[in-house]
């Protein structure tokens, strides 16, 4: 079992007993409490700097703000309860309406069990399921699209939690070339972007300090460094992403401009109805033309390339020029081959 479930067996005992007015619990046995049922389900126990810890985190006012008070009793001990009679940490405070939205999101969320790279999840939606005594519908009634052999998902947990306590790591990160090298990452913000996932940070090189991303199928593997930790003072990351297609910040186009994009009439609605950026407005309907509003990056390229010969970029002129010539680069390719094998007949 997950340590966290061995937690939540703790703070669901230790709310038992600060909710029981016809009792007094000292911390000891506060410890007899909980090590019972540890021993029972799991054959541990804690130790008594546990329980005073379990009783801090209960506490703060970030996770439950529970209102434990400690009341003297005989000679200098006191005992535990809350000062509110009617307080539970497992209060469910919720409508029937949100209970609805919140099963629906750990439907959503269970869609995901089962997939070894993501079992990170797994104490996410338990934890949800513990805490408000909802279960999932056991239709499967909806369907993702991912990619269980994806390399990389198995390190989203450690990552996120790198991220969300300030902790600098150490990543040996492998090129499409096929060479390693080993980097200190500062991890600011995890993205997923075209079933690939992206950790976003600050990397400290022997040539500086710069803010890079970094696909997590390509990572090796990665540690803890023993640095202090660089916080990010300067990116919201609500707004970084703003301006491009995916996650590749060109260092080449530093505003954004207008890209004008012009569809066959049988692909216009679908592109209408699927937008390629947040930005895209029509701006002639009749010929089938949308208007972005971006920095063109490589994701952006690869978007209209997807699209074949249903699209034609008619502005700006450099990107028009770039596609172009990509193209022409293919044409020659597919000339070349067909010349081969009208050779060898």
């Amino acid at each position: 079992m997950p340590t966290n479930k061995k937690a939540q067996l703790r703070y669901k005992i230790l709310d038992d007993c600060f909710r029981n007015f016809h009792r007094q619990y000292m911390i000891e046995d506060l410890l007899d409490e909980v090590n019972e049922s540890l021993l029972d389900l799991y054959g541990t126990t804690v130790s008594i700097r546990q329980i005073r810890e379990d009783i801090k985190h209960l506490r703060d006012r970030v996770t439950y703000n529970a209102p434990i008070e400690a009341y003297p009793c005989e000679g200098r001990k006191c005992y535990y309860r809350y000062s509110d009679k009617s307080f539970s940490i497992f209060n469910n405070q919720l409508s029937a309406e949100e209970v609805t939205s919140l099963r629906t999101t750990i439907d959503f969320l269970g869609r995901f069990r089962g997939v070894a790279t993501n079992a990170w999840l797994e104490n996410v939606i338990s934890n949800l399921e513990f805490r408000f005594g909802v279960r999932p519908n056991p239709e499967n009634v909806v369907s993702f699209e991912q990619n269980e052999l994806l390399k990389g998902t198995e390190f989203l947990g450690e990552l996120i939690d790198a991220a969300l306590n300030h902790q600098a790591i150490e990543v040996v990160y492998r090129t499409f070339a096929g060479s390693e090298r080993k980097t200190i990452v500062y991890p600011y913000h995890i993205k997923q972007f075209n079933n690939r996932w992206f950790l976003i940070g600050l990397e400290q090189t022997a040539h500086g300090k710069f803010i890079s991303n970094k696909a997590l199928d390509r990572i090796v593997k990665f540690s803890q460094a023993d640095v202090p930790f660089i916080p990010n003072t300067d990116i919201d990351f609500n707004q970084y992403f703003q301006d491009i297609v995916g996650v590749s910040l060109p260092t080449d186009h530093i505003e954004p401009e207008e890209v004008f994009l012009q569809f066959d009439k049988e692909r216009f609605p679908y592109v209408v109805n699927k937008p390629i950026h947040h930005s895209q407005t029509i701006e002639n309907e009749e010929l089938h033309i949308i208007k972005l509003f971006v920095r063109p990056n490589k994701e952006l390229e690869s978007r209209i390339f997807s699209y074949g010969d249903q699209v034609e970029v008619l502005k700006p002129k450099w990107l028009r020029e770039q596609i172009a010539e990509k193209i022409d680069k293919m044409v020659k390719k597919y000339s070349a081959v067909q010349n081969d094998c009208t050779d060898k007949e």
